[in-house]
């Protein structure tokens, strides 16, 4: 290809970040998963399920759109690990191109508001997404809040989209089109993500953790890859994964009766990685106890709740 052509191809090319951001459980992993057509980010009904930072990347013949997924804002952020996720949080507002502001339909808390003014204090182009209106059977009832939502934030659009059916989903990326700087590909073609193999098993691994256990657990737990290789002579993957958690009776809970529990697990998450890997996988799980690990700043780098994480 000719400096010229190059150079050509470049000015029609439209590439940049979208961070999503909002307060927890909004919806934003399914948003982003949804807009990259794949499962990246890991979902459940919990508030704070996404703990780091991470690219989605979704590319085309005219653009290449990376998501920013990232942790839910919260207030009274009392422990390192919530102090690690604001911040992971706040950091989507530096070098980005466009920003979804996630909003629960009907409902406004002082954590959306909290995120209204960062997003005031902005110069990047803000496109409000006023998720899960599929709960609403007279769309009408949501004009009041849609015009309250209004007069929260600046924003250069505003539309009202179901993460759980999809709508809206056109006119997402319709719009943050308009904003996205003309560009060549930041990423190859074939990228889905900036994240490791590891880092991805283990948060597949952490989900499952997130979805079966109580209300208490799932935030005192967190997973790490010790082993994951792929045997030649097998044709398989090995992953050996550590569920840190931590008091003991945390780790009861997640064996559970004769093993049950962490078996059940064990299943989910293997179907998961299956897909990953694509390839088949031999998965073990262990438990360990290590005490104050989620407001000790020293363990929660050694885990990986680090900025730098690639």
């Amino acid at each position: 290809m000719s400096q010229d052509t190059q150079s050509q191809s470049e000015i029609n090319y439209q590439a940049g970040f979208i961070a999503v951001i909002g307060r927890p459980n909004v919806g934003k992993s399914t948003i982003m998963n949804g807009l990259l057509g794949q499962k990246l980010s890991i979902t459940s009904a919990k508030p704070q399920t996404t703990r780091h930072r991470i690219h989605g990347i979704h590319t085309t013949d005219q653009a290449q759109m990376v998501f920013v997924d990232t942790p839910g804002m919260h207030l009274g952020a009392s422990k390192s690990i919530n102090r690690y996720m604001n911040r992971a949080a706040n950091s989507a507002f530096g070098d980005v191109d466009v920003i979804l502001f996630v909003v629960e339909a009907g409902r406004w808390s002082q954590e959306d508001q909290a995120v209204a003014d960062k997003c005031t204090k902005s110069d990047i182009p803000i496109i409000v997404l006023i998720n899960k209106i599929d709960k609403f059977k007279n769309k009408e009832t949501l004009f009041p809040f849609l015009q309250k939502v209004g007069e929260k934030v600046t924003f250069e659009a505003l539309i009202p989209i179901s993460a759980y059916t999809k709508s809206g989903f056109d006119a997402i990326v319709s719009e943050i089109l308009k904003h996205l700087p003309r560009q060549a590909a930041i990423f190859p073609a074939d990228y889905i993500t900036d994240r490791s193999t590891r880092f991805l098993a283990a948060e597949i691994v952490r989900e499952k953790l997130m979805r079966t256990l109580g209300e208490e657990v799932p935030y005192g737990a967190t997973v790490e890859i010790e082993q994951l290789k792929f045997d030649e002579d097998e044709n398989r993957w090995h992953i050996n994964a550590l569920i840190l958690v931590e008091r003991p009776g945390q780790k009861q809970i997640v064996i559970g009766k004769s093993g049950e529990q962490i078996k059940q697990m064990g299943i989910q998450a293997r179907k998961d990685l299956i897909q990953l890997l694509e390839g088949r996988v031999h998965l073990e799980l262990w438990v360990k106890v290590k005490e104050n690990w989620s407001d000790d700043e020293r363990a929660l780098a050694s885990l990986g709740y680090t900025e730098d994480h690639r």
